[in-house]
């Protein structure tokens, strides 16, 4: 079987760890040529070579702000300088600043809505602009359940993801025309460095709580963004597609 995304060129914001690590190497496994954008490279690069080298990929790490705008431009830039063209890109960087908002800071919640929601603004607007000269193209944004269900102690992560829902369904209709889909992936309890460093009762009960009794992988994010940016998804737009064991059905 052909690899799904044979020679596409693929940008993975975030990639450095957790599910973005996840993203960059399982498009690399699958034929992508894939740039990456985070402050720091990913710990063990050769691994990365390594998926790459397996499925006939390509990975790169670009040092990127995506929260700056000249940072995001200068990224994006070398990539059509280098690449000629993006066919896939993935919104993935975040963080968290949690707190009951009564005790929340404006730096927190400033700095989280800008890491989260004003990055998937200025990256997206950078790339669709190469992807409509083109006229074609697949933007995946990764959201978070609780950005649909909520979630006590994050009302700045909630909401920023909440706007990243929006901000999809809105570029959605916008680029359709030029060929261009637009689509989010909802995160639920996946097994990454943070999660893992949840107290033992927190993991628990949230455990308790997804139908499918266990945790997700970094690698279940990847399978549904491989869907999505692939020629699988060609009649696939505006949808928020729910990676969670059911626990946001």
């Amino acid at each position: 079987m052909q690899a799904m995304l044979k020679d596409k060129v693929c940008v993975v914001t975030g990639g450095s760890k957790g599910i973005g690590r996840g993203i960059v190497e399982s498009f690399a496994r699958q034929g992508g040529r894939v740039y990456y954008f985070s402050r720091s490279e990913a710990e063990d690069p050769t691994g990365l070579a390594a998926a790459a080298a397996s499925g006939g990929g390509f990975v790169k790490w670009i040092s990127c702000d995506v929260s700056d705008e000249a940072q995001v431009k200068a990224a994006v830039d070398g990539v059509l300088a280098e690449a000629k063209a993006i066919d896939a890109l993935v919104n993935n960087a975040g963080i968290t600043r949690d707190g009951l908002v009564f005790r929340m800071k404006l730096e927190d919640w400033d700095a989280v809505i800008r890491a989260n929601l004003t990055s998937v603004f200025l990256v997206s607007r950078a790339v669709s602009w190469a992807m409509v000269k083109n006229k074609s193209g697949s933007i995946v944004n990764i959201t978070s359940v609780n950005g649909i269900m909520g979630a006590g102690g994050q009302t700045n992560y909630a909401a920023s993801k909440a706007g990243i829902i929006g901000f999809t369904k809105s570029l959605a209709r916008e680029v359709a025309s030029r060929g261009i889909r637009v689509n989010a992936i909802a995160p639920g309890f996946i097994e990454t460095a943070m999660t893992g460093a949840l107290p033992a009762e927190v993991r628990e009960k949230m455990l308790a709580e997804i139908p499918l009794g266990r945790p997700g992988k970094p690698e279940d994010v990847a399978a549904a963004a491989i869907f999505l940016c692939s020629d699988l998804s060609t009649y696939v737009t505006g949808e928020v597609l729910k990676v969670a064991g059911g626990i946001c059905m």
